[in-house]
């Protein structure tokens, strides 16, 4: 029965978009998947005789032990031979919902791997932890509100001191929770660009730099910084003080053959003045939280990156990410993975290989 109803709401999504949302029809379609993947293992290349064959022996054997209904197997067969023919629209409708079932839930210290790069779930913000040979480096910190919850995160990582903490600009989504950092970690370097506000939000970090007797620095463009194996390169930084997100500092990080590009809210006309510079990178941080002012398209040919991701706020006021961004990056063929959609998402690297990973975490407090 579940079999023909997974057509049914197949059918019935087609027709009613609002209807795509149902919690029903994501899990039915899964358990239809992989009912046929089974089988498809079993037989191989959807040999649709030899299904009906084992699937006989199988309820055959069954009926030795326990009385099985043949309209059992019927259905069985019927709903398989049914997600033969709609296969393609099955996986597109999964596509739509967002569900990638070749990624791997899990907690946050079940990983290890040579280089870890955790983008937290901080709502319609930015936070980003990597980790690489014991050494940690934060790039932002989220609203003011997910100050102590990434405190408290972090803590639980065992983490107690960074080589390097960031602020890409000082808007209170990247610099909020940056106070709170600053007074409960050592910091070896602290880097912010050379724009100033008088937003509450920016002098409170500065105030907290001063309570721990710290000092900032300006990075400067080209200057290379390195964390444990890998090399991190300045692209970009400015002084616009009209439009703070024209000042982001703009990041790549280099391991072995895997590198990794930060875009902060750097928009189009940051992203032209860095397409000369080699930005092929394997995992884009998309800039500006996917706003169609970002992300262009000869920007995202040039970077060609595997994974896009965007952090985000779930039902943000904004209207984030852009369908324009979005699209383009659907045009591409670039795998977007989405904080509001998937939660905390990790990246792990062995220098080659590149694993992702997501999980839930108590560091949006918005």
């Amino acid at each position: 029965n579940l079999l023909f109803l997974n057509i049914f709401l197949i059918i019935y999504y087609h027709l009613s978009s609002p209807f795509h949302d149902n919690i029903i029809l994501i899990n039915i379609c899964i358990i239809i998947k992989k009912l046929w993947e089974i089988m498809a293992l079993m037989t191989k290349h959807y040999n649709y005789d030899k299904i009906i064959i084992e699937s006989r022996k199988y309820m055959s054997s069954k009926r030795k032990k326990k009385k099985t209904s043949p309209f059992i197997t019927i259905i069985v067969i019927i709903g398989l031979f049914i997600y033969a023919l709609f296969e393609t629209e099955i996986n597109e409708t999964l596509a739509k919902l967002d569900i990638d079932l070749s990624e791997n839930k899990v907690t946050s210290n079940e990983i290890e791997e040579d280089l870890k790069v955790t983008f937290l779930d901080v709502g319609q913000a930015d936070c980003t932890l990597i980790q690489i040979n014991g050494e940690n480096m934060l790039i932002d910190a989220g609203n003011n509100e997910d100050g102590n919850l990434i405190v408290k995160y972090l803590q639980e990582q065992n983490i107690t001191k960074f080589k390097y903490v960031i602020g890409t600009h000082p808007h209170e989504d990247h610099i909020g929770g940056l106070d709170d950092i600053i007074n409960n970690f050592k910091i070896i370097k602290f880097y912010i660009p050379n724009v100033f506000t008088t937003t509450r939000t920016f002098e409170t970090v500065l105030e907290a730099l001063e309570k721990q007797n710290m000092t900032y620095t300006v990075p400067k463009i080209g200057q290379t910084l390195s964390l444990g194996e890998s090399k991190i390169k300045v692209l970009y930084t400015g002084t616009d003080q009209e439009d703070l997100n024209n000042s982001s500092i703009v990041l790549k990080l280099t391991y072995k053959n895997v590198n990794f590009l930060f875009m902060a809210d750097a928009g189009t006309n940051i992203e032209k003045q860095i397409l000369n510079e080699n930005i092929k990178s394997d995992i884009l941080k998309v800039g500006h939280h996917g706003s169609n002012t970002s992300s262009s398209k000869e920007f995202l040919q040039k970077v060609n990156p595997e994974y896009a991701i965007i952090s985000v706020g779930k039902n943000n006021d904004y209207n984030l990410p852009g369908k324009y961004t979005l699209k383009r990056l659907n045009n591409l063929k670039i795998n977007t993975l989405r904080t509001d959609k998937k939660g905390t998402i990790i990246i792990t690297s062995d220098g080659t290989k590149i694993r992702t990973y997501y999980t839930k975490t108590n560091t949006n407090g918005g």
